[in-house]
């Protein structure tokens, strides 16, 4: 039996045909190597045929056109040597070629996302309509995996839009919306998406009259009219801002854009050359494999259930309340409005509730495309707004989240008093960082319906959601509360309950090593120096004043109690508690931020009183005995709570680093990068710290890893 077609042909009109993308079985189009294969098909019977005067190519997806290639043959590829993805990048260029090869005009009748090798493929046409359809965006996002277009993106589209348009775009890997690609000249018209098919036979039936496109190929295939000054201005501004942006981490943006300038000053032959050569030195990098990794955690994350096997069915949650109207309580509620839900935002403190109210508008009013806040948006959301001092007004809805102070009695309080009136539907969840999920649910009548929803801050920036299951939690709950944290646009992972969850209990070990590399007499300048070299977004010093010390002291106190053989309390974090030195909301902390830009200065009275319990060791302590020292507690962590379950896959780690705390996306995450360097190594640079302290001592599982030369994505599920 046949296999099912991903493009069907149809003919609108006699003389126009219709090639439309719909993969069977497929959520989204990709552009695997068989459907480019039956494009190529496609385009050999129609190159036959003398009475077509015009192609569309669409999709039957309501809100995807192309959403690029298909990157698990990308991750099957990562061996493959650079002759054999040169050879694939020309392919691919001159598939997408083909459709201005003929004498018919092509155009691309785009509605949805249309990203990667989907706009590769728009590009490739005569012309390209867009709708206005919310979900339609036009993007270039491969330097997000390491490499850079490579199936003729570069070339067409800075001939197309310009070359400082075109590095824009493909640089950052940002997306631009339907307005924008038609200010840009990347869309010829923008329409309706029920006008689309209809828009499209009329661009061709004038482009038969005035056989424009014919005189625009011409045009397309010669250098670029721009100045060497010119040129040269763009590549010195472009680059500055590419190296600031990066941190020279990831080479993929600066490849592209010496690409593009390459490209601009020779003909297009030429350049889809240069291009073919320079993805060929990018695929299969370290770099490139590294961001394969993040996008196949991401999009796995997008499928799990957050439940073994097939699991019950998730219930669709349409109205939310959440108890506490402080950053995290308004934050909360202000990630439910924007998603469309209805909010009850209540706090026992009518001053409280004020202020969150009006942090949850303003946050809802901002307006992405014009970069302002907007009235209009503000009257919009306050309408399915709701504030209250009566718990009681909580009862009717979905989900009640409470996000109030870290105190076990006041959350058990809360909790018993709503329970004995909720209906048997309501989700209770609470967004603890700290407190056990488990005793939280100790007196209620119904753990099963009780779950830890832990939202990471600033709400609006951080994707990862903690989904924590106590010992009643049910299968039903848990897949629920998973569900909803996807509708509201995050990652949630499901972790099983124990002292800091996931993330807060892989963080703790690097923040608390760094205060004993100060008693250890390192200063605290370099220690952030050399974590930012390793790719974390800062060093754990600044980390310890953006968090508050305080906070982080009585964070650590939790992790003490449950591991006290392997952590170890410095007094320096009371020592400045005492004086009040809190960190940047106090505006002295480890650092002074007491100027008029706010940036971090060293503070001569934070140094001295370090001093005063520095005991350093009589030999050197070099910048990779501090990293080590920094990231290896933090892989000993984890294999802790893999060999406890707190975790179901390896991967839901990795996922919860990169995005909790921003460990670095060009390593893959924790154990990608583990397992790139290798147990047996990783057991080697242990050897030399086990005299710090039973935290440097190798686990059983690495240990065994080592000898058997095993990965941790060995362990992975599927």
């Amino acid at each position: 039996m046949a296999p099912t077609p991903s493009i069907k042909l149809s003919f609108p009109e006699k003389d126009i045909a219709q090639l439309t993308f719909d993969l069977p079985d497929k959520g989204a189009n990709i552009l695997s190597h068989p459907v480019m294969e039956e494009l190529a098909s496609h385009l050999d019977a129609l190159s036959k045929r003398d009475d077509i005067v015009g192609v569309i190519v669409d999709s039957a997806k309501p809100s995807i056109f192309i959403a690029g290639a298909d990157i698990n043959e990308f991750a099957a590829s990562m061996e493959v040597d650079t002759k054999r993805t040169y050879e694939m990048s020309r392919w691919g260029q001159k598939l997408f070629g083909r459709l201005q090869a003929n004498k018919w005009v092509t155009v691309a009748a785009i509605n949805g996302t249309c990203v990667g090798g989907g706009t590769e493929l728009a590009l490739g046409c005569d012309r390209r309509i867009v709708t206005t359809n919310d979900k339609t965006e036009i993007g270039l996002p491969e330097v997000k995996l390491g490499i850079y277009p490579g199936w003729g993106g570069t070339v067409r589209l800075s001939r197309l839009v310009g070359v400082g348009n075109a590095v824009k775009m493909i640089t950052s890997g940002e997306s631009v919306s339907p307005q924008k690609a038609l200010e840009l000249g990347f869309a010829d018209d923008m329409v309706s998406p029920e006008q689309l098919i209809p828009a499209a036979v009329h661009l061709i039936r004038e482009e038969q009259a005035t056989r424009q496109y014919l005189a625009d190929r011409t045009q397309r295939l010669q250098p670029i009219s721009i100045s060497e000054t010119e040129l040269g201005f763009l590549g010195a501004t472009a680059s500055a801002y590419i190296q600031q942006q990066t941190k020279g981490q990831y080479p993929a943006p600066l490849a592209a854009l010496e690409t593009l300038l390459g490209g601009a000053m020779v003909d297009a032959e030429a350049a889809l050359e240069l291009e073919a050569q320079g993805l060929a030195n990018l695929f299969g990098t370290p770099v490139n494999a590294a961001l394969i990794n993040v996008f196949l955690l991401t999009d796995r994350n997008k499928k799990d259930s957050g439940v073994a096997g097939e699991g019950p069915q998730p219930r669709k949650l349409q109205s939310a309340s959440v108890i506490g109207a402080g950053i995290m309580g308004s934050g909360i509620a202000a990630a439910n409005l924007k998603r469309g839900l209805s909010v009850k935002l209540n706090d026992a403190n009518p001053e409280a509730l004020q202020l969150g109210s009006t942090a949850v508008l303003d946050e809802v009013s901002y307006d992405k495309e014009t970069r302002s806040k907007s009235a209009e948006r503000a009257i919009q959301f306050a309408g399915r707004l709701h504030t209250t001092t009566n718990s009681d007004e909580l009862l009717d809805t979905d989900i009640i989240i409470e996000a109030v102070v870290e105190n076990l009695e006041l959350k058990r309080k809360i909790f018993a008093n709503l329970e004995e009136k909720l209906p048997e539907t309501t989700l209770l969840a609470s967004n603890t960082s700290t407190l056990p999920i488990t005793k939280l649910a100790e007196n209620l009548k119904h753990p099963e319906r009780f779950v830890g929803i832990h939202f990471f801050n600033p709400v609006r920036m951080m994707k990862l959601v903690e989904v924590i299951r106590g010992e009643k939690t049910s299968d039903e709950t848990a897949a629920t509360a998973v569900a909803y944290a996807k509708g509201l646009g995050k990652f949630p992972i499901v972790v099983n309950d124990g002292p800091g969850f996931l993330v807060n209990r892989l963080l703790f070990p690097y923040m608390n090593e760094a205060t004993q590399l100060l008693q250890d007499g390192v200063d605290m300048k370099r220690i952030d120096k050399v974590a930012r070299k390793f790719g974390m977004p800062m060093g754990p010093i600044a980390l310890y004043d953006m968090v508050g010390i305080d906070t982080s002291f009585y964070a650590g106190r939790t992790m003490y109690d449950a591991f006290p053989e392997r952590t170890l309390v410095s007094p320096i974090l009371p020592a400045l508690i005492k004086r009040d030195m809190l960190g940047k909301k106090k505006g002295v902390g480890f650092f002074n931020y007491q100027n008029k830009k706010g940036k971090p200065e060293v503070n001569a009275g934070t140094v001295e009183l370090i001093q005063k319990y520095v005991d350093a060791p009589d030999r050197e302590i070099t910048d990779a005995e501090i990293e080590h020292r920094l990231i290896l507690p933090m892989l000993l962590e984890a294999t802790r709570a893999l060999s406890e379950g707190i975790v179901r896959d390896p991967r839901d780690v990795d996922l919860g680093l990169i995005f909790g705390i921003g460990f670095p996306p060009f390593k893959g995450g924790l154990l990608f990068w583990a397992d790139t360097v290798g147990a047996k190594q990783l057991v080697e640079w242990l050897k030399p710290l086990e005299e710090l302290g039973q935290r440097f001592v190798a686990t059983e599982m690495l240990q065994e890893m080592a000898q058997k030369g095993s990965k941790f994505y060995d362990l992975t599920s599927s």
